[in-house]
């Protein structure tokens, strides 16, 4: 069984990846977290009975933060907290979001700037190891003090009066933690605190979206570069000399992929479907459009990997010096930005991709059939394909209306400024998710495309592509429903058959 150590400081998306998608993953407290841990909860004991001054720990919060709690009531507080939090609504987070959650809360307590027992990290992981999921509803985080709502969830379950998404549907936590022989976690001063304050729903959302979408952007090079190749767009486009004098990283790597799927093809030796002097953009611009998206990828992965180790609780305990900071760590603005950036660049992807989708079933721009159909007019082909194209790519118009340029104060105008970045999240979320069905589609169009240029050949790398796509799906020779084609095609995109057919040597590496 492997095994993963948080330690607060040192967790990469990969591993967040791993944990969350493939089974059988063990996640423990590594031995000098729990020191760091030990150390600043030994101030928190020690504020207790002095007495001092501490938000959430020996006073109200946000706009409560003026009443002063006395220390015997400092734990009952914390459980006050977490209920009165848990106000979301909507319908239930995802599976694989709640795994995610769990670690991330997990990890950024390890840090050991919380001031939280190891036990409250433990639970967290008895949860994750034994996959119980708390039930979290989707809406109610503003994204400023965090994800307070969903985390508050979060932790109602874990004290065993919340709810789990189980087998059996919706349970009260009693009921799972029964039949499991497990307790429920009693809260200590500052643990509820701690527990909701924090991005970790944003984080999850974000993270598992960008780990996709850097995935699907490569992919859509791949389908790109069939499409190009089977339109016999011209290779002068993808030239080096041309790019170096625009250096943009995305838009080289673009380039260089571009012509290493290419190499070797032989269909540029056919008659090219028009006589024009240049290609469309969609072919003749792949490497500037899909660079320019790879680089925002790339920007937004080395931000969430930031976030991942980043302390997002407030106040924060020193554990050396037993300074408590109060701030705003918690604040979503860095996701914020980042999501909608995120959700900007797969957008992008998917709408040149469906202009891409459209030349390939138009007679006019291909050369072929009308939307690639053995008897047009009798079959109608793979037009329709295109019509839910058109559909995710115009839904991705509205999702990409900014969440971080919105705000509106809570708590009486304490927190004046909120980041709204769980919005930002879910929305990008979404458009990955479209990302990968029109991908989906233009690499089912261009395979159906190559049927009719046979025996003409494309390259070896993307006949292996087709190859793949051909050991699922047969050629379209008269019509039948394509859902259960688009959905394979995007499970393959889930898999690594793609791109272990594309780029065998750097998958093997």
């Amino acid at each position: 069984m492997p095994v993963l150590y948080l330690d607060g400081t040192s967790l990469r998306l990969e591993d967040l990846w791993r944990t969350v998608t493939e089974p059988g993953w063990r996640i423990e407290l590594a031995p000098e977290a729990r020191a760091r841990m030990e150390r600043s909860r030994a101030w928190v004991e020690r504020w207790l009975q002095e007495g001092e001054r501490v938000y959430g720990v020996t006073t109200g919060f946000g706009e409560l933060a003026s009443v002063r709690i006395p220390p015997e009531e400092a734990a009952a507080l914390q459980h006050w907290l977490v209920r009165s939090h848990s106000a979301g609504a909507g319908e239930w987070l995802p599976p694989e979001i709640v795994r995610a959650m769990l670690v991330l809360r997990a990890h950024v307590l390890a840090r050991g700037f919380s001031g939280v027992r190891p036990v409250v990290v433990e639970a967290l992981l008895e949860l994750f190891n034994r996959g119980l999921l708390p039930a979290i509803p989707r809406q109610g985080s503003v994204g400023a003090s965090g994800d307070l709502v969903q985390l508050a969830h979060l932790a109602l379950a874990l004290t065993g009066e919340g709810f789990f998404q189980t087998e059996h549907g919706i349970e009260p936590a009693p009921a799972v933690f029964q039949r499991h022989g497990l307790s429920p976690l009693r809260l200590e001063a500052k643990e509820g605190l701690a527990l909701i304050n924090g991005t970790q729903m944003a984080l999850a959302y974000g993270a598992l979206s960008v780990y996709r979408a850097r995935r699907y952007a490569v992919l859509a090079d791949v389908a790109a570069a069939l499409t190009a190749d089977v339109l016999r767009a011209r290779l002068t486009a993808y030239d080096e000399r041309l790019h170096r004098l625009r250096p943009f990283p995305g838009q080289l790597q673009t380039a260089a992929r571009l012509r290493t799927l290419r190499a070797g093809s032989s269909l540029s030796s056919l008659p090219p479907p028009h006589q024009l002097p240049q290609d469309a953009y969609s072919l003749r611009c792949i490497p500037q459009i899909h660079g320019a998206s790879h680089d925002a990828i790339g920007y937004v992965w080395n931000t969430l990997e930031t976030e991942l180790n980043a302390v997002t609780d407030n106040p924060i305990i020193d554990p050396e010096t037993g300074d408590h900071l109060e701030g705003g760590n918690f604040h979503g603005q860095p996701l914020a930005l980042a999501l909608d950036f995120l959700a900007l660049a797969c957008a992008e992807l998917a709408s040149v991709s469906e202009r891409r989708i459209d030349r390939l079933l138009n007679p006019r721009s291909s050369g072929l059939p009308p939307f690639l159909a053995r008897k047009p007019g009798l079959h109608s082909g793979l037009m329709i394909a295109q019509y839910t194209a058109a559909s995710l790519v115009a839904e991705n118009k509205v999702l990409c209306h900014p969440a971080s340029v919105d705000s509106i104060p809570t708590s009486a105008g304490q927190e004046d400024h909120n980041s709204m970045a769980s919005l930002a999240a879910q929305k990008a979320w979404q458009v990955v998710e479209n990302l990968q069905t029109v991908v989906s589609i233009e690499l089912l169009c261009a395979a159906q495309a190559l049927e009719f240029l046979r025996p003409a050949r494309s390259s070896p790398a993307l006949e292996r592509v087709v190859a793949c796509i051909r050991d699922h799906i047969p050629p379209l020779e008269e019509d039948r429903p394509l859902y259960a084609d688009i959905q394979t095609v995007r499970r393959l995109l889930d898999s690594e058959a793609l791109l272990q057919a594309a780029f065998p040597e750097e998958m093997s590496a």
